[in-house]
């Protein structure tokens, strides 16, 4: 994933809101979201050239999201795909240290009722408080402009009845708007290109946002999972109850 904004026991009905934005270039073959034949407790999308994933979540309660971290001014670190790491934590707890191993990335996971962020970037391992947050490119809640924007964005989509909640959020997640060049980050990348990926749907000739993730759980462990691709395309939505 290259945006996330999560809601964490922040609504009473739904302990975790999230609204996601998998950014990819479109050359690299992906599998929608779906019950992996393999592994049938896990729902996720598939990367088909490394068999990784960038966000699921389990029949157990366990879910995980990763973003990559971008920082092109450290030379880069060869290692296993960062995807797979999504898959070994939603099977079951990490061994945190093994991750060192990996390019940098931030990570969601756990149980959806005790989630935690772990970056390899510094070691960070810590709960996920209650509360608005808002994941990018960096660590968790830098304030980067497109961060910010679904931040606000989401804290809107709250205040809204929980009929047109997934619209609300997936609205959020077409903001195409892009920010303000003395507000980019430095993070690397040629100008034009940090101008680009500054929204936060992204669009350019090779490379965007590949599919938009919706999930919702509620106070019972009921899940409610949409992911619809982009440019138009297989629009998934799975309901189950958390189980174990």
């Amino acid at each position: 994933m290259c945006l996330i904004a999560l809601a964490y026991q922040e609504h009473p009905q739904y302990p975790l809101v999230l609204a996601a934005n998998r950014d990819e270039f479109f050359e690299r073959p992906t599998a929608p979201a779906h019950w992996w034949p393999a592994a049938p407790h896990i729902l996720a999308g598939r990367d088909l050239r490394a068999g990784g994933t960038w966000m699921g979540i389990a029949r157990s309660g366990r879910f995980a999201a990763l973003t990559n971290h971008r920082d092109l001014h450290h030379p880069p670190r060869t290692g296993p795909s960062r995807g797979l790491l999504v898959r070994d934590a939603l099977n079951g707890p990490l061994d945190l240290h093994a991750t060192q191993a990996y390019e940098g990335f931030n990570l969601l996971h756990g149980p959806v009722q005790a989630l935690r962020y772990h970056t390899n970037v510094d070691g960070t391992d810590v709960p996920l408080l209650p509360g608005v947050h808002g994941l990018s490119n960096a660590v968790l809640n830098t304030p980067w402009p497109k961060v910010e924007r679904a931040k606000a964005a989401l804290r809107n989509a709250l205040e809204s009845p929980a009929a047109h909640l997934v619209e609300e959020l997936f609205a959020l997640l077409r903001d195409d708007a892009r920010a303000a060049d003395d507000q980019l980050p430095s993070t690397g990348l040629p100008l034009d290109m940090e101008r680009a990926v500054s929204s936060v749907f992204i669009d350019t000739p090779g490379y965007g946002t590949r599919c938009s993730t919706v999930v919702l759980v509620d106070t019972n462990g009921a899940v409610q999972v949409e992911e619809r691709t982009w440019p138009a395309g297989t629009r998934v939505c799975e309901r189950f109850t958390v189980v174990g």
